[in-house]
């Protein structure tokens, strides 16, 4: 299964009728440049799974810095890390 099919199975498995309409995924750029990822995990199996801060630079395009806050688990990372941020809420959210 590829990381988007795990995403996109994730997502489908929240989906109730009512979950969907105020929580959701959220995939913009950052003008450093890099990516912004927002993953709303409230009223999920894994709102109140821990999860230590990560934050990681190897070099200006290659790092990665990620967090959860309870209702969303958040990633901020360098342009050619989208996929290995997507990886990481997979794993740690068993996608």
């Amino acid at each position: 299964m590829t990381t988007l099919e795990r995403l996109q199975s994730w997502y489908m498995k929240q989906c109730d009728g009512d979950w969907e309409h105020s929580n959701g995924i959220t995939i913009s750029t950052l003008d450093n440049p890099g990516w912004s990822i927002e993953i709303r995990i409230e009223e999920t199996a894994v709102e109140s799974k821990s999860f230590a801060r990560l934050e990681r630079e190897k070099t200006e395009t290659d790092w990665m810095h990620a967090w959860s806050t309870g209702q969303s688990f958040c990633v901020r990372c360098g342009p050619n890390n989208l996929e290995e941020a997507l990886i990481l809420f997979c794993d740690w959210a068993g996608a």
